[in-house]
């Protein structure tokens, strides 16, 4: 069973000083802010297996099916030793590149195929089948307000008002870079269904959502909330905790997206586990992998994945193509900003893997000539190819 320490220590936006001082507001805010939101009345949320009922809870905590450390024993002194001497690039010397036509092609209603736009981070809007999903959804300018990490684009490439209707948001975990209040409560109007992992419901709804319009499912629940797309929560291996006071007491999860022709895995946050393997036995093979790729460390090697590790996963969950997420957008660790992309490239050019690699706010769709430019890389990168056409690295 895990214990609750948060792993976003952000770094400045401008100069060392400003990191300090920002990434010691940021731990001190996150202790002081625990979950304090709760509703005045019992919830009537739908909750396919009773928490008390679910194998990986006890005591009010859940826990993962792996030991799993937050961070290597002894290892705190040494990461935010790392954090303020490091030498590592953790942010763009210019904004990133995004797609100058995003909104128009996010807000074409599909009615067949399937369509993924990232927007930023762990978000990306979906077409499954002529069903539209929303992952995790995070507009907001920081990752927690004031002095969270900033985001690394001025602005997302596609607004919550531009988006689409949506059938579903799909929520992985209570972080705040993956369940954003400001997000949620502007979404509220265009969201027919929230399906969320066990105790997450209780937040959606002290924020504005219509609890009949909440679902919550233990791993390996399935659910269907519209004709036609089945929506199954899987293993991660995470914690959860939006305070000091709160760890681990909602769960986390990975999610299967199934509709009539094709499917989806959504890793969400997790580090490298079994049940991956698991997974792909039981639900794959899936069509397309949104697969977390960034925000590691050796620090903490049991609950965030190394590039190399995500290749591995979109493997044992039987992937076809995969988008690197949850990378590029924020600084939350401590690496190179640029740096999962290309472990990732590589890794999967030994492996024999599709990576497709689009920039904020392009589009995926599977049938279709796959976005694969290297939009990290800077022109005058010393060892980097510039921003071109993309070939699959091997060496």
């Amino acid at each position: 069973m895990t214990s609750r320490i948060h792993n976003n220590f952000p770094e400045g936006d401008s100069s060392r000083a400003k990191a300090r001082l920002n990434g010691a507001l940021f731990m001190t805010l996150l202790g002081l802010t625990g979950c304090t939101q709760i509703c005045s009345k019992p919830l009537d949320i739908n909750q396919l297996t009773p928490p008390e009922e679910f194998s990986q809870y006890s005591d009010g905590t859940f826990f993962n099916e792996e030991e799993t450390r937050l961070a290597k024993p002894g290892g705190y002194v040494g990461m935010l030793k790392a954090y303020v001497l490091g030498k590592e690039t953790r942010f763009p010397e210019t904004e990133p590149p995004s797609h100058p036509h995003a909104s128009e092609e996010a807000i074409k209603r599909q009615a067949s195929g399937l369509h993924a736009t990232w927007v930023g981070h762990a978000t990306v809007l979906l077409q499954v089948d002529g069903h539209t999903i929303l992952t995790d959804p995070m507009f907001s300018r920081r990752t927690f307000p004031l002095v969270g990490p900033k985001r690394f684009l001025a602005r997302p490439p596609i607004t919550i008002d531009q988006l689409p209707d949506i059938d579903v948001v799909l929520i992985s975990h209570n972080h705040y870079d993956h369940l954003d209040k400001a997000s949620i409560r502007q979404l509220i109007p265009k969201v027919g269904h929230f399906v969320v992992p066990l105790k997450v419901g209780k937040k959606l709804a002290a924020w504005g959502v219509s609890p009949s319009s909440i679902s919550e499912l233990a791993w390996w629940d399935e659910i269907s909330p519209v004709p036609g797309l089945t929506l199954t929560a899987t293993p991660a291996r995470h914690f959860s905790g939006r305070g000091l006071r709160d760890g681990n007491k909602t769960l986390w999860a990975s999610w299967a997206i199934s509709g009539p022709d094709h499917s989806v895995f959504f890793s969400g946050d997790s580090g490298y586990t079994s049940a991956f393997k698991a997974i792909g036995e039981k639900l794959g093979p899936f069509d397309l992998t949104l697969m977390e790729c960034g925000a590691y460390s050796p620090f903490w090697p049991d609950i965030h994945m190394q590039p190399e590790e995500s290749v591995q996963a979109h493997r044992d969950v039987q992937g076809e193509v995969m988008v690197p997420i949850h990378s590029g957008t924020f600084n939350l660790a401590i690496h190179n900003w640029f740096e999962p992309m290309e472990r990732a490239l590589k890794a999967a050019g030994k492996k024999g893997v599709t990576l497709a690699t689009p920039m904020a706010g392009d589009t995926v769709t599977i049938g279709k000539a796959l976005p694969q430019t290297a939009w990290w890389r800077p022109k005058q990168a010393p060892g980097l190819a510039s921003s071109t056409a993309l070939a699959t690295e091997t060496d």
